[in-house]
C-alpha cells in the first residue's frame, strides 16, 4: 500500500528504498509490489531503474503481467526526450511479450505508439497501428493522434491527412 501511494505522487526514490527495506527485512515483494515501483520509476521518468526491476522479477519467481510491461514501456515513452535506443526498447519489451504469451492491451500499444512518435520513428508507430486490429486490438484516439502526429513531425502531411481521414471512418 505504501508503494502504492508511492506510485500515485510519483515518488520514484521513495518506492526503490520500501522496495529495498522489504528485501533487507526478507519480506518478499509480489508482483503488484513490482508493478507499483516500476509505475513509480515510469512517473519519475526514470527508465534504468524501471527496467532493471523488471529484469529482476523472474529472479524473484515472478512473472511479469501487462501491467508491469505496460509501466515498463510507458517508461520508454517518458524517455523519449533523448530516444538514444529508448524506441528500440519500447519495441523489445512488446516482443518479449508475445514471446512470454503476455497479451497486449491498448494502453500497451498507446506507449509503444507513442514512444516512437516521440522519436520521430513515424513508420515504426505506423507499423503498430497496423498491427492493433491483427492482435485484437481496437486502436482508440491516443493510438491515432500519436500517429497522426509522428507522421506531421516527419513531413508526411499526406499521410497525416490519410490518417485522419480513415480515422474518422
Amino acid at each position: 500500500a505504501a508503494i502504492s501511494a508511492c506510485e500515485k505522487g510519483a515518488q520514484w526514490q521513495l518506492a526503490l528504498g520500501l522496495l529495498e527495506q522489504m528485501l533487507e527485512a526478507s519480506v518478499l515483494p509480489n508482483a503488484i509490489t513490482y508493478n507499483a515501483t516500476i509505475s513509480a520509476c515510469e512517473k519519475g521518468a526514470q527508465l534504468q531503474h524501471a527496467l532493471f526491476l523488471l529484469s529482476q522479477m523472474p529472479g524473484a519467481n515472478l512473472s511479469p503481467d501487462v501491467v508491469t510491461y505496460n509501466a515498463a514501456i510507458s517508461a520508454c515513452e517518458k524517455e523519449g526526450n533523448s530516444c538514444r535506443g529508448v524506441w528500440q526498447q519500447a519495441l523489445h519489451l512488446l516482443a518479449r511479450m508475445h514471446n512470454s504469451a503476455v497479451i497486449p492491451d491498448v494502453v500497451t500499444y498507446n506507449a509503444a505508439i507513442s514512444t516512437c512518435e516521440k522519436c520521430a520513428q513515424w513508420r515504426r508507430a505506423l507499423d503498430l497501428l497496423s498491427h492493433m486490429p491483427k492482435a485484437g486490438v481496437l486502436p482508440n484516439v491516443i493510438a491515432w493522434g500519436a500517429n497522426i502526429s509522428s507522421c506531421g513531425k516527419s513531413a508526411q502531411c499526406q499521410l497525416a491527412l490519410n490518417l485522419l481521414r480513415h480515422m474518422s471512418q
